[in-house]
Order: structure tokens, then sequence, then C-alpha cells
């Protein structure tokens, strides 16, 4: 077997893994099931790429988002490494040939999203793979008690039991201690091995700032700060109204939002990538599997609903080290919004039917139909064609994925495919009987290698203009070969999908369960109120307030968020300093150890922030250290 530190040079080009990466490898490689939770680039993914490498057999990856599992097979297919993806939105031909490949050819990664796991097709295929791990990426979205609760990863236990003895990898960014226990329990998980990091970013500044004007709070912020940037916003329409505004005021800005073309989607990406445009303003459509190190702040315009959600995204700045910005501009509505929001997030059931019937209608599903078939739908289009407000659209359509009757796909971008279902003879001799379609197949055949046997991505701009016909008549000429049973060809699509893991239901069938109903609201209102506390606080770190929410051991404050350095502004005199020192020294001389939290227990904010400067000064000279929240005396 091929070493793990091997393959990673050879597929990366890295000479070492990070922390823990290595020891998370050697976790799998030994057979344990392995629960890893690392902050947003952490480089959870080589964690099991590199084992799938090291290993004979395929690696089967579950991931919610489509955009994220091409982003994926197309970085390691580029690396040399085989990879395919199954998702909604491939035809029935060609979930059927990768699915192939993967049980009969040498594909190292298949990536599955996860409504696809209890398919017919994919239970009969599976058994003929020689697996060798089964990787869950977001793994948070299997708890109920988890900020992106998808019902359809609870699939994911039905696959361990058709591979009860391959091992699984769950892999996170943001997970409570209540969720990652409830990970394990859902995924039947065994013997297993816990990797966590801690969520302290050393070089990030997190900022809260209560403002009114948030459109001067932004022009001054950036003042302050240089480099690239992204700036997060709630709606589409805000993110071109705040563009066109930073770039009236000489900042170079472009927006980004699901609702834009792909070509422009990409364009944009691009030129912010390269640094060719320093600020991009998204909604959070933009940043998953986005791998920029030097992005120096990321300011949110508006408040995230969950503590989670805001971490991913804050955690997208300063992956190169550097010190960097997460700053967070809120007002009095945006906390009374937040506060008031479950209302909003859980409609009334005649509201709930109504939106569902009306798309059901829109997409022309009849009732008893619609099992797994994938529909093309705007939502923004739909709810003007309906007169319906888009936010609750949008939360109908939320709360109708929790419960399984459909799920959701971003708008993404699906290029155009083709496959030739003849053989060469019959080729050839299709050819020789109609000679006006030889120079466009002679085209196909010289310009992409492995069209016989696979779907090939192809380009009708480029054959149109090597054929010097115009783009639509070539399309109208695949069209034709497909018709003539000569070609398989699967033009472009960009547009949001809705995939129906149910039939269509009548209005009385039409049921949800009303103790879960309860619960995902409660889990809603406590991830607001932690959100609300995070902007609020004023005499706590804001990095010790995220981590105590993770479950993370207390640790010093970060001397670098707003609280703290409004703190290390009332400077500590040296009287002071050495009173708390001396009160210090007398606990630690009773048992040299002691945990942070019980040395600071009773102080008010005021003391215990000199408590807290104290102990950084005595860390600064060496007389202490403090480790997993606990204060060590170094010498006497």
């Amino acid at each position: 077997m091929t070493s793990s530190i091997q393959i990673l040079k050879q597929y990366w080009g890295y000479n070492a893994f990070r922390a823990p990466q290595d020891a998370i490898i050697d976790s799998i490689s030994t057979g344990n099931d392995t629960l890893v939770v690392l902050p947003t680039g952490g480089g959870k993914s080589i964690c099991y790429q590199v084992p799938a490498m090291m290993q004979e057999g395929i690696c089967i990856v579950v991931s919610p988002l489509i955009a994220l599992m091409k982003d994926q097979v197309e970085r390691l297919q580029k690396q040399g490494i085989k990879a395919q993806a199954v998702f909604s939105g491939l035809t029935a031909n060609e979930i059927d040939i990768i699915l192939d490949n993967a049980a009969y050819s040498d594909i190292k990664l298949l990536y599955v999203s996860p409504e696809r796991l209890e398919t017919e097709i994919f239970k009969a295929r599976v058994q003929k793979m020689k697996v060798n791990l089964i990787a869950v990426d977001e793994a948070h979205c299997v708890s109920q008690w988890g900020y992106d609760f998808r019902p359809s990863y609870l699939k994911i236990a039905g696959l361990r039991e058709l591979l009860p003895t391959v091992p699984l990898i769950a892999l996170t960014a943001s997970a409570t201690i209540k969720v990652r226990e409830d990970i394990i329990e859902q995924l039947q998980m065994r013997s297993v091995k816990t990797f966590t990091k801690s969520f302290a970013r050393s070089n990030i500044s997190f900022v809260t700032r209560k403002v009114e004007n948030k459109a001067a709070k932004l022009l001054e912020v950036l003042s302050k700060l240089g480099g690239s940037g992204i700036v997060y916003v709630r709606s589409r329409k805000k993110t071109k109204q705040i563009s066109d505004y930073l770039n009236e005021n000489h900042y170079r800005s472009t927006f980004y939002h699901a609702g834009l073309e792909p070509e422009s989607r990409n364009e944009r990406q691009e030129s912010w990538m390269k640094g060719e445009i320093p600020i991009m303003v998204c909604t959070n459509a933009f940043g998953m599997g986005i791998d920029k190190a030097n992005v120096r702040f990321v300011i949110h315009w508006d408040v995230p609903e969950s503590l989670e959600a805001y971490y991913q995204e804050a955690g997208r700045a300063g992956r190169d080290g550097k010190m960097s910005y997460a700053v967070l501009l809120y007002n009095k509505s945006n906390i009374t919004r937040l506060q008031n929001g479950a209302d909003r997030k859980f409609p009334e059931i005649d509201t709930i039917k109504l939106i569902y019937n009306a798309i059901c209608n829109h997409l022309k599903v009849a009732v008893n139909s619609g099992f797994m078939m994938s529909y093309d739908f705007d939502v923004v289009r739909f709810a003007q064609l309906f007169k319906l407000s888009i936010v609750t659209t949008h939360n109908v359509i939320d709360i109708l994925e929790q419960e399984g009757y459909w799920v959701t796909n971003q708008s993404f971008h699906l290029p155009s495919r083709l496959k030739f279902t003849m053989d060469k003879r019959d080729i050839y001799k299709f050819q020789v009987e109609n000679e006006k379609y030889d120079k466009p197949i002679q085209l196909l055949l010289r310009t992409y290698g492995g069209i016989l046997d696979h779907y090939i991505v192809i380009s009708e701009q480029y054959m149109a203009d090597r054929l010097k016909v115009k783009v639509e008549a070539l399309i109208q000429t695949l069209r034709t070969l497909k018709e003539k049973g000569v070609v398989n060809y699967v033009p472009y699509r960009s547009n949001p999908g809705l995939t129906f893991l149910k039939n269509r239901v009548p209005d009385r069938s039409l049921v949800f369960d009303r103790s879960f109903w309860i619960t995902r609201k409660e889990v809603f209102e406590e991830k607001a109120d932690a959100m609300v506390k995070y902007c609020l606080q004023e005499d706590e770190c804001k990095q010790i307030t995220i981590a105590k929410y993770f479950g993370e051991s207390a640790t010093l404050p970060c001397g670098k968020c707003n609280v703290c350095i409004e703190s290390k502004a009332k400077k500590l005199s040296n009287t002071e300093f050495k009173r708390i020192q001396q009160l210090i020294f007398e606990k630690l001389n009773l048992s040299s150890i002691i945990k942070m939290d019980d040395l600071v227990k009773g102080l008010n904010f005021h003391e215990k922030q000199n408590y807290l400067q104290s102990l950084r000064q005595m860390m600064d000279e060496e007389e202490i250290k403090i480790e997993e929240g606990q204060v060590i005396r170094l010498r006497h």
C-alpha cells in the first residue's frame, strides 16, 4: 500500500500534512469510524481523498451541494484522480454509465447526493463496487439539532447496512457537542475516533458594530482595510445595490448571487479570485468550495440566522494565516427580525398547502406522480407569477424539503454533454448514407476522446466556429443526430431545480410530524438567540463566545476582537497587576493547576478583564501556561 505522504506529494504537491490530517488518515486506515470537526479552510477533503487513493477500491462521498460536488470532481480530475458525481439533473442514461464505471472500472471517488442513496439502481450497483470508505461531507445535515438539517441524510444509515464492514468518516466545519453526538448516533458510527481543532482563529479580529447608517459604516471600515474581501448580504437585489454604491465611492467591486447566468457568475468569481476585482458583494450562494487564501476581510451587512452559518462564512477570511477581519454590522431592526424570525420561518399549514399545490401545478406534476423527477424551477419568477411573498415561498420550500417531499438544488451550471450510441461500424455506415452529417460527426470523434464510451462535455460554440456555421444551426444538427439514434445529446442547463422525493400528494395527505415541527422551531429559536447574544455581547471576548457555543473549553481572550481592544484601552496599572498576580500565585500554590473558569468565577466584568490581562502578561513572562482551560504554574 502506497503511504499517505507519497500520495500527498504525488497528487497534491505538498510535503507534509497539516495537523491533525495525518492522525485522521491513520484512524481511517486502521478501520475506525472517524468524526472530523475542522473549521472552514481546515483541509477536510484531503482527510478522505488521500486514504481513498491509498487503498484498492472506491470511496463513496455523500454531499448535499451539487455545485460543491462538481467543483471537487473537476479539481480531482485535473490532479489526475478519477472521480465522478451522481446528482439530480443528470439523465438516467448518464447515471447508469457512471454507476457502471464505479462498479467495473478504476474510479477512485464517487460523489453522490443523499437522495440518490435509496434508488433501486444505486442500491443494486453499490453492492458490486469494491468500496473502501464512506465519506459524509457536511455531516451536521444529518442532525435535527443542526442548523441545516436535511432528512435525506438519514438515508445514509441504509448505505451502512449495505456495506457493514466499510469504515465511515463524517466531516463538518461547525457542530456543537449535541450535534456531534447526534451525528454518531444517526450514522450508526462504531468505535468512533473524534478529531476537533480549536474554533479560535488567532489571526482573525472578530468585530460587531451597532450602526444605523450601515452604508457610511461600510465605507469607514473599508477605508481601514486593504486587500481582497467579501461583503455578505441577505437578498439578491441588495448585492447589486451595494456593489454599485461601492463602485461609486471608488471601491472596485462586483456582485454575485444564484440568479445570475453561469457565465456571468464564473467570470465574476474568476476576476475576484485573481484579485482583478478586490471586493465581492454576494449572498451566501458564494463561498462554498472557494479556496482563496488571501481574503483579508469578511463583512456581514445582514445578521445570519445562526452562529454556525456566521462562523463558516467569516472563516473564509485569513486562510493564509495573516491578520484578517470579520466584521458584523447590525441595528435594532436586525435584532428584532431575528428574535421574531420563527413565525416567518414556520408558516401556517394552509399557507404551506397553498404554495405546495401552486408549485406542483406550475411544474405540471399530477397527483400520484413525480417521484425522483427533476424540474427546472425559478423561485423568484414563480413567486411573481403567483403573487406570493418570496420570503414565505422560500420558507415553505425549505419546510417541505425538511419533511422529505423534495430536495432543492441551487442554480448550477451543467454544460452540454454528448455520447455516441452507435458503434464505430454503424457510425461509418451512417456517415456514408448521410453525407451532410459527416463533418460534424468527424469533428466530434477527432475532438473528444472517449466519446464512444462516455458522456463528454462539449462546446457547441467551438464546434460551430470550426465548421463555420451558426451555433443555433449546430445545435439543431446535434438534436437531429439524437432523433436519428446516432448520439445522446444533453444540452446545457443552468436553472435551479426541484427533485421530488415523493409523488405529489393531495391536500389531505400533506401531513407533518407535529413534534418534529415543534423541535425544529425550538432549534431555530435557540440558534437565533445565540446569534443575538453574539451581536450584543459586550462583556466577553467574541472568540470565547464562539468557542463556548461549540463546546470548547474556555481560552484566554483573543486580544483582537472589539471587546478585547476596548478592554485593553483601560490599561492595567503595575500596582493592580502585582496584586492580581499575587492572588493567582496564592491559588496556584495550593494545587499548581486551576481551572480558568474557577479563577474568575464570581468576578464582575471589570475585575474579570483585569484578571485576564494579568494572565496574558504572566504567560508572556513564562510564569504560567494555559492548556485546555487550565492555568498551570511553570516556575516557583
